[in-house]
């Protein structure tokens, strides 16, 4: 399939934070698959990465990708996809913050914590939850891997990011207040392995993206999303 399209855009992932590892594993592979295929091509090849975690500050497309942690494999996984360029295929990367979200449907980092939420009669935070999560809708998302598709040149890295940091408590909150529940703390360990990524400061921003590629959200954010409720059932 790869062979035969006039370009390739990978999103795919598990999210099984159970299997997290064999997910990273699974993704690597994915995408040297489809590298092999692309080689010489010239063709546009957009993968789907992550907000790097810059403690200290708010990251940047400049930023180099995590490559430590948890998810640390993930970022190896992009550094790879922007070297293609040196194999003839128009390769980038569009960074996504934890939460991609869209009403009614899915919330990124924020369905762990309603799903949690629904399950437990609590809408929990990790900490003392001022913790940013960066966010983007998902309509917002999906215009910028169409403008990497088609105008990216080999090696960029582009940020789909519309909201910079939202404090993990205030997003507690917003779920707590929709489903009429109790706001408090947890030990990261509630939300098991992912719980070590919840704990960690991660604002990003998409300032240089913007200006390169004149890309601006217009759907609603995060908040607002949250806000409106309209959760999927849990299970």
């Amino acid at each position: 399939g790869a062979t035969q399209a006039d370009g390739v855009i990978n999103l795919a992932f598990s999210n099984d934070w159970n299997n997290l590892e064999q997910g990273i594993d699974e993704e690597a592979c994915a995408v040297h698959t489809l590298a092999a295929a692309l080689a010489g091509s010239g063709k546009p090849f957009v993968h789907a990465g992550l907000t790097p975690m810059m403690p200290g500050h708010t990251s940047t497309e400049d930023d180099p990708d995590t490559t430590d942690g948890p998810v640390g494999g993930r970022g190896r996984t992009s550094e790879m996809v922007l070297t293609l360029a040196d194999q003839g295929i128009r390769s980038s990367v569009v960074r996504l913050p934890r939460s991609v979200h869209q009403r009614g449907s899915q919330y990124g980092f924020c369905s762990v914590l309603i799903a949690a939420a629904q399950k437990t009669g609590l809408s929990a935070y990790v900490g003392d939850g001022t913790q940013r999560w960066p966010a983007v809708n998902r309509l917002d998302a999906a215009r910028l891997f169409r403008t990497a598709l088609e105008d990216a040149p080999p090696g960029t890295v582009l940020h789909a990011v519309a909201d910079e940091g939202d404090t993990m408590k205030t997003l507690a909150e917003a779920i707590g207040g929709v489903l009429a529940m109790p706001v408090e703390p947890v030990p990261p360990e509630r939300f098991g392995v992912i719980g070590r990524v919840f704990a960690l400061d991660m604002p990003s921003s998409s300032a240089l993206t913007r200006e390169r590629f004149g890309w601006q959200p217009t759907h609603p954010s995060l908040i607002d999303d949250l806000a409106a409720g309209d959760y999927p059932a849990l299970g």
